[in-house]
């Protein structure tokens, strides 16, 4: 089996070669630069399984790469790395596409099992085949159908579905949505799980019956239309 390839895009020279380092020990394939310009043709060139993101970089900022990457139609799940670790910077980091964001100083330890947890949620292991109504999720493919039409999800937007969809019929708070989906903590601030929902609504309920329930003051519930009353 090929390795998991990262693209790690780092401008300060010691810590790249450490991350690198760190991430070869622990079975990737690595490719790195310290330029956001370089980054952008490197994610084409190399198609990387995941990119590690510094947000500070000396020509585009990491925000910056990551929104071109997006708005190109680019899949590959982004972990931001940033010495800003201010809500709004998480939040924004998160919301133009992020799929993690871990503040400096952090240990080796926790970049690589950050790493594992994003590539897991992103990747296919589970292998299931969730239902709901015309909506389906074919883990095993890691495709996403309604009324047979194939959606076009980022891995963050997939993750959330997924974990809506394992849990269908219950209502889920913002924090518990955070925990599952993002798996670490924004002070309490819920704006990314309302962003990512209104994503995936733009998408998942575009036909009639919607899916995606919002339960004012508690949180968000994916379920099947309830019978009208005769």
């Amino acid at each position: 089996m090929a390795a998991t390839r990262v693209l790690l895009v780092e401008d300060e020279e010691n810590l790249r070669s450490m991350l690198e380092a760190a991430l070869r020990y622990s079975g990737f394939e690595t490719t790195s630069t310290g330029s956001g310009r370089d980054a952008l043709d490197l994610a084409v060139a190399h198609e990387p399984d995941l990119i590690l993101l510094d947000v500070c970089l000396p020509d585009l900022d990491g925000f910056e790469v990551c929104r071109r990457l997006k708005a190109s139609g680019s899949r590959v799940p982004i972990v931001f790395v940033s010495g800003r670790g201010a809500t709004e910077d998480k939040v924004r980091g998160l919301t133009i596409g992020g799929d993690d964001y871990l503040v400096k100083p952090f240990s080796l330890e926790e970049l690589v099992a950050r790493v594992g947890s994003v590539l897991r949620r992103s990747g296919t292991a589970h292998g299931e085949r969730l239902v709901c109504a015309d909506l389906e999720i074919d883990d095993a493919g890691h495709v996403v159908t309604r009324a047979g039409v194939e959606i076009t999800l980022t891995p963050t937007e997939y993750a959330l579905l997924r974990h809506l969809l394992r849990n269908q019929g219950r209502v889920l708070s913002k924090s518990q949505l955070l925990d599952a989906v993002w798996q670490f903590d924004f002070g309490g601030d819920g704006r990314v799980v309302e962003t990512y929902i209104r994503y995936l609504r733009r998408k998942v309920d575009t036909t009639a019956p919607a899916l995606i329930h919002t339960v004012r003051g508690v949180g968000y519930c994916l379920r099947e239309p309830r019978p009208t009353a005769m």
